[in-house]
């Protein structure tokens, strides 16, 4: 700390009279990711330092994360921003697991791994996520949980700024050298999040989410095509035009081979029309819904983080993770409005209004049943589609109740599954966190380990000898579980009859461009 800095807090006029509060040290952290050294607030003194107490499944804090960069950008002088990273799943304790989070959303901001929560009990943090502001002198001056609060921090930045700047203690400079993290991979696929096939036409579509394209191969593998200009944006257009921003789920629609594609990080719906080389914009108008939001028409109305796809006749279902809802487009009539859930994230079964999700990220379906893995609440549901129109839950535990068991129904225990796909009676799951996938009877509801060892790794073999790493999504053709192994830039297959895993696209494998 400088001679010159005073070590006095700023209060705003409606905290007069209140007692200041010390920030606590960030002391506890069991390891920092991009910088070369812990962070400690009393060498941070004199800089603005915006703490964001985050785990990396949670939706609503990866939403804020663009925000952030937004935020620490406009402010770069004099803004420290800070991710503490109190995990909610075991998976998430690993600081290599985090590292690769922190390339995969590009985090730039320094991040502790607070793996033990003593940060998050330091300042008494209830929920992700939460941000805590604290002024050059050391002190806290405001809080909130979840997330929607930014602008209100940016208005409290500025002034904290001018009070200090006024004062002569306001620091400028870099705060600590940087030191950068696991890379995404320049070739091949980066990080693919979902897979979809048509079979028909000999067709494998895959989300290189990292990249902002869908990789177009056939289903041995040769590639054919990519979509989208290989950066973030939100245009339509040929395929060297186009661009998509994160791209999740995907779902082809039988009739015409059109993909209908999750744009995930643009909020958006859109079509590409494979033969012709074109995308279109279906649904979304970029803005990011909140919860409660009303349908609409599909290109008026606001939406949330889709994540997932299924076309079933003439509606297309979304897994809208950032409302936690399931939403209905009727693209022939352009409207677009939520289907089932409440909007409160909880496990709830019951009526499609009174019912419950917590972040669904994965759909599938058969006859008149849609399947859906509900990541946060670490269960697979089951929605009975009209006449019936119910929501029940087929195998997994709650909110807090996660783990790698073994069993029936509610005795099974999941952790943060990404994706499910239907075949011959059963439910393979993406038990996306247990690096596993899993077998779901329908007529037992009994779930058993099918593929990988539950721990991280690329390895190719029969059943528990496979490895992956977090695998987000699923689809089956031709007797084969493919797999989008998101973590080990793979594609993935696993033979249904053998249990065989093999590599399809292997990291680094050389795509059309």
């Amino acid at each position: 700390m400088t001679d010159d800095i005073k070590d006095e807090p700023s209060t705003a006029p409606e905290e007069a009279g209140n007692v200041p509060i010390r920030a606590p040290e960030l002391v506890g952290a069991v390891d920092w990711l991009n910088v070369t050294a812990p962070l400690t607030l009393s060498a941070l003194r004199g800089k603005i330092v915006l703490l964001e107490f985050w785990t990396y499944g949670c939706i609503n804090c990866l939403h804020q994360l663009s925000g952030l960069k937004r935020l620490a950008a406009a402010h770069t002088d004099h803004l420290v921003v800070i991710g503490i990273h109190s995990p909610k799943f075991p998976n998430e304790r690993s600081t290599e697991n985090l590292r690769q989070i922190v390339a995969r959303h590009d985090i730039t901001h320094p991040v502790a791994n607070d793996a033990d929560f003593r940060i998050w009990r330091e300042y008494t943090v209830r929920a992700w996520p939460t941000l805590a502001l604290i002024d050059p002198a050391g002190y806290l001056v405001g809080g909130a949980s979840g997330e929607g609060h930014l602008p209100q921090f940016e208005q409290a930045i500025t002034a904290v700024a001018q009070v200090f700047k006024d004062r002569g203690a306001l620091r400028a400079g870099p705060q600590a050298e940087v030191r950068p993290e696991a890379a995404v991979p320049s070739d091949g696929l980066a990080f693919p999040g979902k897979v979809a096939v048509d079979t028909e036409r000999d067709r494998v579509f895959v989300a290189d989410t990292c990249h902002d394209q869908i990789v177009v191969a056939t289903l041995a593998g040769i590639p054919i095509a990519r979509i989208g200009a290989g950066h973030s944006g939100a245009d339509d257009g040929s395929f060297a035009e186009a661009c998509f921003a994160r791209p999740q789920g995907m779902a082809v629609r039988p009739e015409d081979g059109c993909l209908l594609v999750a744009d995930t990080g643009n909020h958006l719906i859109r079509e590409v029309d494979v033969d012709a080389a074109r995308v279109r914009t279906l649904a979304g108008n970029t803005d990011q819904a909140r919860r409660g939001a009303a349908g609409g028409g599909a290109v008026t109305t606001s939406i949330s983080s889709p994540w997932d796809l299924a076309q079933i006749g003439q509606l297309l279902f979304i897994a809208m993770a950032g409302v936690h809802q399931l939403w209905v487009l009727d693209a022939e009539r352009g409207f677009l409005f939520p289907y089932a859930g409440s909007g409160l994230e909880a496990r709830q079964d019951g009526g499609l209004d009174d019912s419950a999700f917590a972040q669904p990220s994965g759909l599938a379906w058969h006859e008149d049943t849609l399947f859906v893995a509900d990541s946060e609440s670490n269960v697979i549901r089951a929605v009975d589609l009209p006449p019936v129109n119910s929501v029940r839950t087929l195998a997994g535990g709650d909110l807090f109740e996660f783990g790698d068991t073994d069993g029936v129904g509610d005795a099974v225990r999941l952790q943060h599954p990404l994706a499910v796909a239907y075949h011959d009676g059963a439910l393979y799951v993406s038990d996306t966190y247990n690096h596993r996938i899993k077998r779901l009877d329908l007529g037992t509801r009994r779930v058993t380990a099918f593929a990988g060892s539950g721990k991280p790794g690329l390895r190719d073999g029969r059943g528990a000898r496979a490895r992956f790493y977090e695998p987000g999504g699923l689809a089956v053709a031709d007797g084969r579980l493919l797999v989008a192994d998101t973590n080990n830039h793979a594609l993935r297959a696993v033979d249904l009859n053998s249990g065989v895993v093999s590599t399809v696209i292997g990291p680094h494998s050389p795509l059309v461009v």
